[in-house]
């Protein structure tokens, strides 16, 4: 808060605070000196003062790591998996470095390192929370960082993303496989994966509350981008759901952890070779697009919210796209 001195015969206002530029003038009333020093309270409120670039000098990376974890993660749905994220990354040196000598070289140099451990799909997960900790330092923890050292770092990876799909055979296989699982609500779980796209989180938040069986409708109260969204369901889903034990909650009562170790199980007794559960959501998508769904049709189902990320499964409306321009006699 700004403090006044009388000087001689005049008055002198000071303004110190933590993190911004100490400020100071010297007024000959002292009416003049309480009108600024009000002024100078209102801009200290609204953060409008320079900000001191000596705090930089006097905060270590860690210590912004260590408050986004404590103060920002809590809050989000990815909370446990960035919380180990974060943990790892603040055993690092580059932690232990002040702000103020944090260069985007040194994030080069952490990126060069952790591309001789791990896939560049991994680091750039890990990325992200420390991309947004310096967005928060800039924007709104009135931290002086001139720009963002973890913008645009080229991990020089190729692309990683999955293509498996189910191959002639793997899915009788697979359910005959199911059948087997003593959790008997494993068959159905995969089953509606199938049929719906749904994730397995969200598979496993369903209520009996959510399912609308007259409209045929499904409420996803949240997703994994945090939107809530409502799917359709076809005949076959409708009469899957019908036929579980129905509770008191959720459809399905059970831990992720659970599904986990039942899949691997069945999917080697079924004698599969690396298909991972989430690759039916993928086998999912691009049956819809095999039934003629368009794209904004298929979105409606998957949940996807930028189109482009639709793309990946092209390969599976081409043989829709050569029937529609057949149909029409392109080239004769």
């Amino acid at each position: 808060m700004p403090t006044i001195r009388r000087r001689r015969r005049k008055y002198q206002v000071q303004v110190r605070h933590r993190g911004l530029i100490s400020v100071s003038r010297t007024f000959n009333t002292l009416k003049d000196a309480k009108a600024w020093a009000h002024q100078l309270e209102v801009q200290v409120d609204r953060r409008d003062l320079p900000a001191d670039p000596k705090v930089l000098q006097s905060t270590t990376l860690g210590e912004l790591v260590a408050r986004y974890r404590d103060t920002v993660s809590p809050r989000k749905r990815t909370a446990k998996a960035e919380r180990i994220v974060l943990g790892a990354f603040l055993l690092h040196p580059i932690c232990r470095r002040r702000l103020s000598e944090v260069t985007r070289a040194d994030f080069i140099a952490y990126r060069d390192e952790r591309l001789r451990i791990i896939k560049a799909s991994s680091l750039k997960r890990s990325l992200v929370p420390l991309h947004n900790l310096y967005e928060l330092a800039r924007t709104e923890w009135g931290l002086p960082i001139k720009e963002n050292p973890v913008s645009n770092l080229n991990l020089n990876g190729s692309d990683q993303r999955r293509e498996r799909r189910l191959l002639p055979g793997e899915w009788d296989r697979l359910m005959l496989a199911a059948k087997a699982c003593r959790n008997r609500l494993i068959p159905p779980l995969i089953q509606l994966a199938v049929a719906t796209s749904l994730r397995r989180s969200e598979l496993l938040a369903m209520r009996w509350d959510d399912i609308n069986w007259v409209q045929r409708t499904l409420l996803i109260r949240q997703s994994k981008n945090g939107h809530s969204r409502i799917v359709p369901l076809t005949t076959a889903a409708i009469e899957l759901l019908a036929g579980l034990p129905r509770g008191p909650d959720r459809v399905f009562p059970i831990s992720p952890n659970a599904v986990r170790l039942s899949w691997e199980k069945l999917r080697r007794r079924a004698g599969i070779n690396d298909l991972h559960y989430h690759d039916l959501r993928h086998e999912a998508i691009s049956r819809f697009f095999e039934a003629g769904l368009s794209v904004p049709e298929v979105a409606l189902m998957s949940g996807h919210r930028d189109m482009r990320m639709l793309l990946r499964y092209s390969h599976a409306m081409r043989q829709t796209v050569l029937e529609k321009l057949d149909a029409e006699k392109f080239g004769r």
